[in-house]
């Protein structure tokens, strides 16, 4: 019996594209809003616990941003990028207090893997905590896709974790104490282009193992005018990130 997690997305798909969001965000024009808002909502849960790292390990964007909020100096953070750093390997064994992934861990295939592995990662009353885009993300884009796509609609958009299935994710890791929670961030978009920049400045274009077949000049037109239909009255169209923070104690 094959007990392997299935293969849902192709990671040097993602490591290339996380790769490419690192340099588009560092241009003139590069979007990194929702790294902002969830350094800052990290920053803010860390600061009310009074949560003081001496060894903390930070996953993905800005750990430079939340070397305050750590309680620690920004040479005893131990910074990994998104697409190098392997979640699904085991790593050093109780080598972190606190361990903070940003954006990223909602392209895992074995997620429940990642986490295990994560909580080994800490010491005893060590802290972890995740934000990433969940459930209720994206469902403008999601309906744009199945315009663009016609009667042949093609899986585009990821899957996605909910409240519910990361409270029992971090508790079949077993971290001693569990809180999901949610929050939604809306952004207006001027434009299709400008939605999928932004999309690829954050790295959140596909990853899937099973790419999906490029959108036609049809399909694109189709998308483009059912985006023109959704405009208000600014001309511009509401798009919806729901960002999904899991928090857990070893």
């Amino acid at each position: 019996m094959n007990s392997a997690p299935p293969k849902i997305f192709d990671r040097q798909r993602a490591a290339a594209k996380w790769q490419r969001a690192r340099f588009r965000r560092n241009a003139a024009d590069g979007a990194d809003y929702l790294v902002r808002m969830m350094t800052d909502d990290i920053a803010e849960r860390l600061d009310f616990m009074r949560f003081a790292a001496k060894k903390p390990l930070v996953v993905g964007p800005a750990p430079a941003d939340l070397s305050d909020a750590l309680g620690s100096q920004i040479n005893a953070v131990t910074a990994a990028p998104l697409g190098e750093f392997d979640e699904e390997r085991p790593g050093p064994f109780e080598a972190h207090d606190l361990i903070v992934h940003l954006l990223g861990l909602g392209v895992v295939n074995d997620l429940p893997g990642a986490l295990i592995h994560a909580r080994n990662a800490l010491i005893d009353g060590g802290l972890f905590m995740a934000a990433f885009p969940g459930a209720g993300s994206v469902p403008v884009l999601r309906q744009l896709a199945l315009v663009a796509d016609g009667d042949r609609p093609a899986a585009r958009i990821h899957p996605q974790v909910d409240n519910r299935a990361g409270t029992a994710l971090l508790e079949r890791a077993g971290f001693s104490r569990q809180v999901v929670d949610s929050y939604p961030v809306r952004v207006r978009f001027s434009s299709l282009d400008r939605m999928i920049a932004d999309l690829r400045d954050h790295g959140l274009t596909s990853s899937l193992a099973s790419p999906a077949p490029p959108i036609t000049r049809i399909g694109w037109a189709r998308a483009q005018a059912a985006f023109d239909a959704l405009r208000d009255d600014d001309g511009k169209v509401t798009e919806t990130f729901e960002i999904l923070t899991l928090t857990g104690w070893r």
